[in-house]
């Protein structure tokens, strides 16, 4: 008979529902659909009683982050605020269980946990989009990657959302075959599969139906000059085409010019770091290109109607 798994799940405060979920169901529908009780699973907590999400909802959990718990594998999974709510407790008892040998997960925003421990240096890390810009700045060393979930690491994660399905698919299929990992998809009416290197975003040539190959590398090079912007003329010298070329390019499938889509671009990462960091607003304005701090302000209160000062404010 083949030995039950048991995997803990850690729910931070304000953790994704969506995410919990995801991760949790493929597990007891493997059990149903198999009839063997091929996992088992038990939730913690920060005080050991109760996890609440960040849709309000209280779930009932089997205890703490104790010493002694075995298990095959511990995932942490968190939301909104993870920053907040990455304690000195939580971080002493995930380094106690690293030292145990405990096989470690991280779902959604979680992977900043593992990161604050420091268990993350050169490790392929998958991550929320929306935490991208926050990794960038605070752990360079993070092999920061844009796939739903890596599973070949020692350490293993998930975007968050349905990318927790996907993950634990995988998993499934791996211990147990394909097969029964494709009857629980189809058990989840879950037709859409991803690996782990599926992109978390919509791409750009999808979103806007077009696949122009000039304009899709215009905007990788964009994306990652943010700190230091290039002019269009130089994107449209590096990519052999004219400026005006590049122009038409925007404007025909994006609606928008080259410098105004930079800007947007620049502009969001600000917001995300305003929000997400605890970085200066001075140091922000830095990292997204800009040269000084009250040209910065007067750009983003344009876009966003609120200086960077009100937009840290209303998130503190």
């Amino acid at each position: 008979m083949t030995a039950t798994q048991h995997f803990s799940f850690y729910l931070m405060p304000e953790f994704t529902h969506i995410a919990f979920s995801c991760a949790l169901e493929p597990l007891r529908i493997a059990n149903l659909v198999s009839g063997k009780p091929l996992y088992r699973w038990s939730l913690l907590s920060e005080d050991g009683k109760t996890a609440t999400c960040s849709n309000g909802s209280a779930t009932l959990v089997d205890g703490g982050l104790e010493a002694g718990r075995k298990v095959d594998r511990l995932f942490l999974i968190s939301g909104t605020n993870v920053k907040t709510h990455t304690t000195a407790k939580l971080l002493a008892g995930l380094r106690r269980e690293r030292a145990a040998g405990t096989p470690l997960g991280a779902i959604c925003s979680a992977a900043y946990v593992l990161a604050r421990a420091g268990f993350l240096d050169n490790v392929e890390t998958a991550l929320h989009w929306a935490w991208h810009d926050l990794f960038t700045e605070e752990f360079p060393e993070v092999r920061l990657v844009r796939n739903v979930f890596v599973a070949r690491e020692k350490i293993i994660t998930a975007s968050g959302g349905t990318a927790a399905a996907d993950l634990m698919l995988h998993l499934i299929g791996k211990s147990h075959g394909e097969d029964l990992a494709t009857e629980v998809a189809d058990q989840m009416v879950y037709n859409a599969v991803r690996e782990g290197t599926a992109a978390q975003r919509v791409s750009v040539q999808s979103r806007h139906g077009m696949r122009n190959e000039h304009l899709k590398r215009a905007i990788a090079m964009m994306e990652e000059a943010i700190e230091s912007p290039m002019s269009p003329s130089l994107i449209a010298e590096e990519l052999g085409i004219s400026t005006r070329q590049l122009e038409r390019l925007f404007g025909r499938y994006l609606n928008s010019s080259p410098k105004h889509y930079f800007m947007e671009l620049r502009l969001n990462r600000a917001q995300n770091l305003l929000v997400q960091s605890e970085q200066s607003v001075t140091e922000i304005a830095m990292a997204c290109g800009f040269q000084s701090t009250s040209h910065f302000s007067k750009v983003y209160r344009s876009h966003f109607g609120r200086s960077p000062l009100v937009q840290r404010a209303k998130i503190g």
